[in-house]
């Protein structure tokens, strides 16, 4: 009996320290590039910002979120195209120069979400568990970073077998950490060398580097907790995931949400005319190039019938 009550003991102390090394990772995943923005802020303010650094800052943005989006989510999550092995690998690394965690982690998790959308065992829902303002603001902030300090699924690798099986990912995503620093360190070199400064450097590190992971950290986040909240809902998906215009650009595509619960495994989410997709028009892009294959779409017929018949649920539903 005292065996078998000092395993317990030492299974939770392993799974406390696990949970602590959890919350201080994510406590310098979120505070650094916070600093970093309070840091670039003082820079501007004292000598200005130059336009090498608003480049930099745009060019790195654009990289960062077209790693994530359609790298991370419609690649590597979804299964959503096959692609080059040189462009799967920039995909990754890109992916992970936004410093959201390694590219199993992240596929994991994001599985985790869709087998449980905006029920128990979702990982960022912002359903409230009760009702009022103050619920729900606390519902947002969940979904939006403070998930990332709970305990996360202990089990995440049996959402990830055919990743973990990939050892070509699998290498890639070993070598998550110095992808970050990659991405921090590069915008860092080219302000130096196109300024011959210093101050470029450090500034190409604040603006390219900590600021722009600031802000894509933000666009993501602001997808599991805004597009589960705020915008419509053309499709009956069984969860409150919304199409929200407003993120547009800040997702590069990733904000036509609800489009995406409708059809996981599409590549891309324009089912209007008007509904802007960059990560799928660069999907498209690089299957015209011959660099990816097996792209996934859907015809107007399809779309017409799975909004036909979710209209004549609702109307059902309705009292």
């Amino acid at each position: 009996m005292p065996l078998a009550g000092a395993g317990t003991a030492s299974v939770g102390r392993v799974a406390a320290d696990a949970l602590r090394w959890q919350r201080n990772l994510a406590l310098l995943i979120v505070v650094t590039p916070m600093l970093g923005v309070l840091g670039a802020g003082y820079l501007a303010y004292t000598s200005g910002v130059s336009i090498i650094d608003i480049a930099l800052l745009l060019v790195m943005y654009v990289a960062s979120v077209i790693g994530v989006e359609a790298g991370f989510h419609r690649h590597f999550t979804h299964r959503a195209f096959a692609a080059h092995p040189t462009v799967r690998a920039l995909l990754a690394i890109l992916g992970s120069t936004a410093a959201q965690g390694p590219v199993l982690f992240w596929a994991a998790m994001h599985r985790e979400h869709h087998a449980h959308s905006d029920r128990p065992g979702d990982p960022h829902s912002p359903r409230a568990s009760s009702e009022g303002v103050m619920a729900a603001m606390r519902g947002l902030c969940h979904a939006h970073v403070l998930w990332l300090f709970k305990p996360l699924p202990q089990d995440f690798a049996a959402r990830v077998p055919d990743l973990l099986r990939d050892g070509f990912v699998f290498r890639l995503h070993r070598n998550y950490p110095w992808w970050v620093i990659l991405g921090l360190v590069l915008p860092a070199l080219l302000g130096g060398l196109l300024t011959q400064s210093w101050r470029g450097a450090l500034s190409g590190f604040l603006w390219g580097g900590l600021v722009r992971v600031f802000l894509v950290h933000h666009a993501t986040w602001s997808v599991n907790s805004l597009c589960h909240s705020f915008g419509s809902r053309p499709f009956n998906t069984g969860d409150r995931s919304t199409n929200n215009p407003l993120l547009v650009l800040s997702s590069l595509g990733g904000c036509w949400h609800n489009n995406h619960h409708a059809f996981p495994t599409l590549a891309r989410l324009d089912f209007r005319w008007w509904q802007l997709d960059i990560c799928g028009w660069f999907i498209r892009l690089l299957q015209i190039a011959g660099l990816a294959w097996n792209v996934r779409v859907v015809d107007k017929r399809t779309l017409g019938l799975r909004a036909t018949t979710d209209a004549t649920k609702r109307q059902g539903e309705s009292p």
